[in-house]
């Protein structure tokens, strides 16, 4: 059957991860607060799910936003399912996978149109970059300020990924970088692990609820 998805066993995993997504929100972090002063408003969001393999660092198992302001309770739901079950570049999440995993959702604000594409700091803005190819075609991409960061990139490693994550295959010169438009933004992270979510469903539904895959 592969990675198809009986009606039954897919309604019971939206379930899960639509749980996991509102708890997450409301009542995820510390910073809580925080959470309640953006829940009533609209903003761009990326859902990204992590999966810890072995004991070792959490690896990416899906990840899909908008860079469109959205509503964002409804948001929020609506892409932690599709990043969970519908992100093409992996098989959907299965229920048994939910002790290993880890659910972040990055808020973003602040836009900003920068001078130029190294006008940024890594570990603090995001980037999108837009602009038109040799062939006229028009391409554009994004990457969460985490992502340079993490995978160790100076501002031009990190930029020469990005354009080729629009698909770009042709070379990378001078004259296509000053072309290139780029807005930068910052974000707020929020993240739950499997064990605080079944705390948190242990405290708001009982002590013998059952949560999750049990």
């Amino acid at each position: 059957m592969g990675h198809v998805l009986t009606a039954e066993t897919n309604k019971r995993q939206e379930t899960i991860f639509s749980t996991i997504a509102t708890s997450q929100f409301v009542f995820g972090t510390p910073s809580f607060r925080l959470m309640f002063s953006f829940a009533a408003g609209f903003c761009p969001l990326f859902v990204t799910w992590k999966k810890v393999v072995n004991g070792g660092e959490a690896r990416l198992r899906g990840c899909i936003g908008t860079l469109e302001a959205c509503q964002l309770i409804n948001g929020f739901r609506d892409y932690a399912l599709t990043s969970a079950l519908r992100d093409r570049r992996f098989p959907p999440i299965q229920a048994k996978e939910l002790p290993y995993l880890e659910c972040t959702v990055s808020i973003l604000t602040d836009y900003e149109t920068a001078n130029n594409y190294l006008d940024w700091e890594v570990g603090k803005h995001g980037l999108i970059i837009e602009f038109v190819d040799d062939y006229n075609t028009r391409r554009s991409a994004t990457y969460l300020p985490d992502v340079p960061a993490h995978e160790g990139w100076t501002k031009v490693e990190a930029i020469d990924s990005l354009v080729r994550k629009t698909g770009l295959s042709g070379p990378i010169t001078e004259s296509l970088m000053k072309r290139i438009k780029l807005t930068r933004y910052q974000s707020s992270l929020f993240t739950m692990n499997y064990v605080d979510y079944v705390s948190y469903m242990k405290a708001t539904r009982g002590a013998g609820a059952k949560v999750g895959n049990q």
